[in-house]
């Protein structure tokens, strides 16, 4: 039967062929056009400052005139689009983001001096950024309803202040470098301003009267209460279930720590919450909610998924007084611990440029760039930046996402529909094709080449093993992660601990079998986050957009993945380096490392180490202070101040002392500034000779070298 259908399908296509060929073809020029005019759209805002102003008496008594930018391959375009890209994100609806106030205050929220306060970077209106958002924060319009959401730019641009010998001040926005943003912070003061809003009736009605006068997605006082109440929720959620022992401060966040606590939020089902529920106990080790509250907390809960907003019901729920569990705060946290894993292993936001030409990426090699690979990696990264995530369940059939995801013989499937902009991140990866690393600036002081010169011999025999060189205009290089074990090189190893050791319960992804590099793993009850966290990507990848039309749709999709393979010239490859292989007994195993790359724009990337734990280029090269080391000799300090935009150009880093900054404390474990230390003591190599470690002025010749890169 199958057979002669595909005869019959085969021979009426040959019959009309003519009319196939027209069609593909005309399919073929409507991709190649919108394609076009996709291309010419993204060049319509090129505003010649790009959106940035100049700032009095910012955060820090930090004062600074309008942003100069750097030759990096991009123009005033470019950039703009970069900023203002959305990639599915929706933090809050859009019109309460442009009308919070601040506690105690009639200052919005959004004020620049506000945004400085937590080292976003203010920008005035442009032709895609009407409202005059920071770098990075965007208009999101996700089933009809608009949200502000973040871009990559938020935490993947950074900006540097400098004032030279005259006391003339600069100020550099650097493309793709590491944001200063405290954003545990600012979520922080988001929560408290909804809070305020809901509880103070004076704020409540200005803030009522100010959202329903926008004239946009709301149109009485009782839309916007119910509306509030949720997403305050939502706040509260998010931050209580991300809360951590390990402040984070600026310039750095457990983004994975993040993204692996969303996923496991959506993807635990029914019994495996109510298992948790009745093993959650307190100190004295006494059942915090018993087994009849627990079904009544599960009420109305679907079977296989909790999803988002049965979600947030149960969380209402537990702290809800009798016949429900009416848990303290103090309590639910036993129950959050259960659930969820404590993301306490920040890591300084990485730099982009060279990361679409890197064979591996994030700081312990966890994604691989080949294929897809960057889509996934990027469609995690807007999940954990609240991407709003609609799974839903349905019955079997041909579902590819069910298929990719590992369900194909599950008796019910999760889709996975979401607000990710698939289009849009491809788009995006492209984009950064273009950008290259930044030079250090005419306005600084000028290298020594002397100096310089005496440090290339010196980055010779001390880095370039782990850290190749290669060219910022080549248009084929590679950028090769050189991947060392954490034992090996010695730095904090909480964040490759966590991403290996991190578990959560699979829900309807048990007993689904999941591709390892070691080899084909079956989940259980629990599975490493890891593991999960890619299964559901995959489900991300292949569900279409929910805001498109069928037809459009499948041609996005076709284009996306067409897109992922052609245009990504990265291949598989095996990991580089001294590292602990995947074995079929620990398939994460190479997780277990960390990645030596090319330090081509170091310079600008403070404060360094993957966890920023070393301020400076200069203290990078000193020695930990060991238990038996001498009291007056020269280590990397071990607490410094971090929020400065202000650099040294001699240490090559921002000021660490002398401000009311965050004080970072590298006693902490996920802080600890150890390991790196290969030029700073002697060794002894395999030969046996002695390489003594480097003196002031030969590590003074090393960072001037750097400099150049």
């Amino acid at each position: 039967m199958l057979i002669r259908s595909a005869r019959t399908l085969s021979h009426w296509l040959w019959e009309n062929r003519k009319y196939v060929y027209l069609l593909i073809f005309g399919v073929a020029v409507c991709m190649a056009i919108a394609l076009a005019i996709g291309k010419a759209y993204q060049r319509w805002d090129d505003r010649e400052d790009r959106g940035a102003i100049a700032l009095d008496d910012g955060h820090f008594s930090e004062d600074y005139p309008l942003p100069v930018y750097l030759d990096q391959g991009w123009d005033e375009a470019d950039s703009l689009w970069y900023y203002n890209t959305t990639q599915g994100s929706g933090l809050i609806p859009y019109d309460f983001f442009l009308e919070l106030e601040l506690v105690d205050s009639d200052v919005k929220l959004r004020d620049p001096k506000i945004i400085d306060q937590y080292r976003y970077l203010p920008q005035r209106d442009s032709f895609f950024n009407p409202d005059s958002l920071p770098v990075g924060f965007v208009k999101d319009t996700y089933e009809n309803k608009d949200y502000v959401g973040y871009t990559c730019a938020a935490c993947h641009t950074g900006q540097i202040n400098y004032t030279d010998e005259s006391n003339t001040k600069y100020a550099i926005r650097v493309d793709g470098a590491p944001a200063m943003a405290d954003m545990v912070g600012f979520l922080t003061a988001m929560e408290k301003s909804m809070e305020q809003t809901l509880s103070n009736t004076a704020k409540q009605e200005k803030f009522v009267e100010a959202v329903i006068a926008r004239n946009n997605d709301y149109k009485n006082k009782d839309e916007v209460l119910e509306d509030l109440k949720k997403w305050t929720s939502t706040i509260q959620q998010y931050n209580m279930v991300n809360d951590s022992d390990v402040e984070y401060g600026y310039a750095r966040l457990d983004a994975f720590g993040r993204i692996f606590n969303r996923v496991l939020q959506h993807v635990i089902n029914r019994e495996q919450a109510r298992r948790l529920m009745l093993n959650t106990v307190d100190v004295e080790g006494q059942r915090l909610i018993s087994p009849e509250q627990a079904n009544l907390v599960l009420e109305g809960v679907n079977k296989y998924l909790i999803g988002n907003q049965n979600f947030a019901i149960v969380w209402e729920r537990l702290m809800s007084p009798e016949p429900y569990p009416n848990l303290s705060e103090e309590q639910l946290e036993l129950f959050r611990d259960k659930l969820f894993n404590e993301p306490n292993a920040p890591v300084s936001y990485p730099f982009l440029w060279d990361i679409v030409q890197s064979d591996y990426v994030q700081w312990n090699g966890l994604a691989n760039n080949a294929g897809v690979g960057p889509l996934g990696r990027n469609a995690g990264e807007v999940l954990g930046v609240f991407g709003i995530l609609d799974w839903y369940v349905e019955d079997p059939g041909f579902s590819l996402s069910a298929y990719i995801s590992g369900q194909k013989k599950k008796k019910k499937i999760i889709k996975f529909k979401s607000s990710v902009d698939l289009i849009n991140l491809r788009r995006l990866e492209d984009h950064l094709k273009k950008l290259k690393s930044p030079e250090w600036p005419e306005m600084f002081p000028a290298i020594v080449k002397e100096r310089a010169d005496r440090g290339e011999l010196l980055y010779e025999q001390h880095c370039i093993s782990c850290h190749e060189l290669i060219d910022r205009n080549d248009w084929d290089r590679v950028v090769i992660a050189n991947m060392s074990g954490t034992k090996v090189v010695g730095t904090d190893p909480t964040m490759a601990e966590n991403s290996v050791n991190f578990k959560g319960k699979t829900g309807n992804l048990k007993y689904t079998y999941q591709d390892t590099d070691a080899g084909v793993t079956i989940m259980g009850e629990e599975a490493p986050a890891a593991q999960i966290l890619t299964a559901v990507t995959k489900g991300v990848v292949v569900t279409p957009d929910a805001d498109k039309n069928p037809v459009r749709q499948r041609l996005d999709w076709l284009y996306m993945l067409a897109a992922s393979f052609f245009q990504n010239d990265i291949s598989v490859s095996i990991k580089a380096g001294n590292y602990e292989p995947d074995t079929t007994s620990n398939p994460f195993q190479s997780l277990l490392a960390y990645k030596a790359r090319s330090l081509n724009g170091i310079w600008a990337t403070a404060p360094y180490l993957h966890n920023g734990s070393v301020p400076s280029l200069y203290e990078l090269l000193l020695p930990v202070k060991g238990e038996n080391d001498p009291a007056d000799g020269l280590y990397r300090p071990e607490e410094f101040y971090v929020g400065s935009r202000e650099f040294d150009p001699i240490n090559v880093g921002f000021k660490s002392s002398g401000y009311d900054g965050f004080l970072y404390n590298t006693k902490i474990k996920g802080n600890w500034n150890t390991g790196h230390e290969y030029s700073s003591r002697r060794k002894v190599l395999k030969d046996g000779t002695i390489i003594p470690p480097l003196t002031h002025e030969e590590r003074m010749d090393l960072v001037e070298y750097l400099k150049t890169l």
